[in-house]
């Protein structure tokens, strides 16, 4: 009789496993709306092109997306290929610095009362401070090279990860720091096993506002000191009065940013997918 019901249970396991092989994907009820976002700006720029060859828009001072397309293509693939990679690894570098700054000094703020209300009135002086603000002291003190504007990004990167470090540990629900302490979890415990992993979406998110803003920063930089980078691209089309340059400069800028956006975003899911709150959820009715 055991014998029997062992193996039944093995066959209503195995037919289970064979049910979920043999079940159909999931049908994304958003997949519409994602392929109307992404032609979206294609769009938008079919509509541009057909107002400035209607003479709606004036050609020298908003080009035609097929002049700037050509543009690019004729500076060539060597010398955008210059210009894109010194701006992502100036981008990458300062981010890569600011945001582990960001985490090390966000985490002891949230975890400490005594560092926060130390360290927290300068903060916030020093996140007020404009970027362009920066740039004078840096050249100052480190010369025209790769070091004031890598510092530069690092600070637009710093502040929005530092932030949201902080608010994320701090917004962690009391009872689950209470369960912690329930079970004896020391503080390497709670922090690895409680307050890391539930502020770990307000945290992605400051990570994501800071990338962005890394962005912004290395246009500052390189606006004021580069001889190579999308910010000295938009820099050197104002001076030559060449609008597609300019134009250039910034759809490239929107489509790295975006990029870049995309594989942090796609890293945030994969690092969360055990969460389960509504968002998340197949909804049942019409999706508005």
């Amino acid at each position: 009789m055991m014998a029997t019901d062992d193996s039944l249970s093995l066959d209503d396991s195995a037919s289970t496993a064979r049910r979920h092989r043999e079940a159909p994907p999931r049908r994304d009820p958003l997949k519409a709306w994602r392929v109307a976002g992404l032609a979206l700006p294609l769009v938008f720029l079919l509509l541009v092109e057909g107002l400035v060859r209607l003479s709606v828009l004036p050609a020298h001072l908003v080009p035609a997306p097929s002049s700037i397309a050509q543009t690019l293509w004729d500076m060539g693939g060597a010398r955008l290929g210059r210009h894109i990679g010194a701006s992502c690894l100036r981008v990458f570098a300062g981010f890569g610095i600011g945001s582990a700054l960001a985490l090390l000094i966000g985490a002891a703020m949230g975890l400490s009362r005594r560092i926060d209300a130390l360290l927290d009135p300068a903060c916030q002086a020093l996140r007020a401070i404009p970027s362009l603000a920066w740039v004078p002291i840096l050249l100052l003190w480190m010369g025209i090279d790769e070091a004031p504007k890598i510092t530069l990004i690092a600070i637009g990167a710093f502040f929005p990860v530092q932030l949201s470090v902080v608010a994320g540990i701090r917004d962690v629900d009391r009872k689950l720091i209470e369960l912690g302490e329930v079970n004896r979890l020391d503080q390497r415990a709670l922090f690895t096993r409680i307050l890391l992993p539930a502020s770990l979406p307000q945290i992605f998110t400051g990570l994501r506002t800071g990338l962005s803003l890394a962005w912004m920063f290395m246009v500052a930089a390189e606006l004021i000191a580069a001889t190579r980078g999308l910010g000295y691209l938009l820099s050197d089309g104002r001076e030559t009065g060449r609008p597609d340059i300019v134009f250039g400069a910034i759809l490239l800028l929107a489509l790295l940013g975006k990029l870049s956006d995309s594989v942090l975003k796609s890293i945030e899911t994969h690092t969360l997918s055990w969460r389960d709150f509504a968002a998340e959820r197949q909804p049942s009715r019409r999706v508005v």
